[in-house]
């Protein structure tokens, strides 16, 4: 018998944009089924400010992959990011009265402690990521079963997500007509379409710079060390680009997007661009130079945060990885070059990789994020649909 079809699907509701992705999984094959796109509505600052604006967004954007995959979508992993999450470390275990081996009931004891944390009001636990064990206080341990001792301790990462913002996000979906598998923190999500365990392995960052904000999660080998947001993202970039020019939000961006760098190149400074005017005014022309200088002061910005972030848990600031960036503003030229300058990191665009039938006009950062949600579904259906053949064959084997 040949293997069953799985579709997952992603929503990546973003404050600019929101991406629905449809794969088909049949076995190891991975390939999409059809998407969707649409401009979101209801956002302010990287936060929900009209429900039913973005449930509308939604919705929008699941009909368009419908048509697309020509099935129907009931369910989907959604994305969460931005100013809601934070990240938390504890690390919890317990001391017996005799040296014996670890099984698999300790590892689930310390893991249980290790969650149970008092946190903040109007916080929730989005995610728990393992970072190591220590046994008889020696650490480094990714599995202590089989081990002798009579101390174990487990170390994790604790991602939390405003349980308001997560709330409202959740019934904008439903209200577009979609049960909610799971909430899954957007550079995880990004990170799970890009990057494989040789990335991992060395040590690696990824940054996904949207519209409202930029999220980033360090790897160092299996183990996700360090999660953070900045509200600064591609909107911050145009704000600049109008307030230095001194034209509208609309032309700033058009301005950006054709002219744009966040690099000064010598070139630039013999090469003029035409700025559009209002009615009855004369265009004015500027050097290219200076609109890349404005570009350049804010992405130097942006990448200081991201080194800073980088120190806290890797004093000597080297990940063999790089940084990887995604998201729309990723996709403004230069971004690499500053990162490379500021962080002292190799610096590249993280695409999605391993989809059959991925078009060449999907293939962009700001894709990235949506396809390892897609992916994070798929293998949500996966491991369900083993616990049932796994319970069944115990029943009727």
């Amino acid at each position: 018998m040949g293997a069953k079809t799985i579709f997952g699907v992603g929503v990546d509701a973003g404050s600019d944009r929101t991406r629905v992705a449809v794969l088909e999984v049949t076995g190891d094959l991975v390939r999409l089924a059809g998407y969707g796109e649409t401009r979101s509505e209801g956002w302010k600052r990287s936060r929900i400010a009209d429900a039913r604006a973005v449930a509308d967004s939604i919705r929008a954007a699941v009909r368009e992959a419908e048509r697309s995959a020509q099935i129907p979508v009931v369910s989907a992993v959604l994305g969460a990011g931005g100013a809601a999450v934070g990240c938390e470390y504890s690390s919890r275990g317990y001391e017996d009265d005799y040296r014996r081996k670890l099984t698999q009931a300790d590892v689930n004891l310390v893991i249980e402690r290790a969650a149970h944390v008092q946190l903040g009001e109007d916080r929730m636990l989005l995610h728990l990521c393992l970072r190591e064990f220590s046994v008889d206080g020696r650490r480094g341990y990714r599995d202590p079963r089989g081990q002798s001792g009579v101390s174990l301790q487990a170390h994790v990462s604790l991602i939390t997500f405003s349980t308001r913002e997560h709330d409202t996000l959740v019934g904008a979906a439903n209200q577009a007509g979609l049960a909610v598998e799971e909430t899954v923190y957007e550079p995880v999500a990004a990170a799970y379409a890009c990057l494989r365990a040789e990335h991992r392995r060395g040590g690696v960052m990824l940054v996904d710079i949207g519209a409202e904000s930029a999220d980033l999660v360090v790897y160092m080998g299996d183990s996700l060390v360090r999660a953070s947001s900045l509200e600064l993202g591609g909107a911050r970039f145009t704000e600049d680009t109008a307030d230095g020019l001194n034209i509208t939000l609309v032309d700033a961006e058009a301005v950006k997007l054709q002219y744009g760098s966040a690099v000064r190149d010598p070139e630039a400074a013999r090469s003029l661009i035409e700025l559009p005017a209002p009615p009855g005014r004369q265009p004015r022309t500027i050097p290219r130079e200076e609109l890349a200088f404005i570009l350049e002061c804010r992405a130097e910005q942006l990448f200081r945060w991201v080194r800073r972030e980088l120190l806290r848990i890797c004093p000597e600031g080297r990940l063999y990885g790089g940084v990887v960036l995604c998201g729309g503003a990723s996709r403004l030229p230069g971004m690499c070059d500053v990162a490379e300058a500021v962080v002292g990191l190799d610096a590249y665009l993280g695409l999605p990789a391993g989809i059959r039938g991925w078009p060449p006009a999907l293939n962009d950062p700001a894709w990235t994020t949506v396809a390892g949600l897609a992916m994070y579904s798929a293998r949500l259906k996966q491991r369900e649909r083993e616990r049932r053949r796994s319970l069944f064959s115990r029943i009727f084997g």
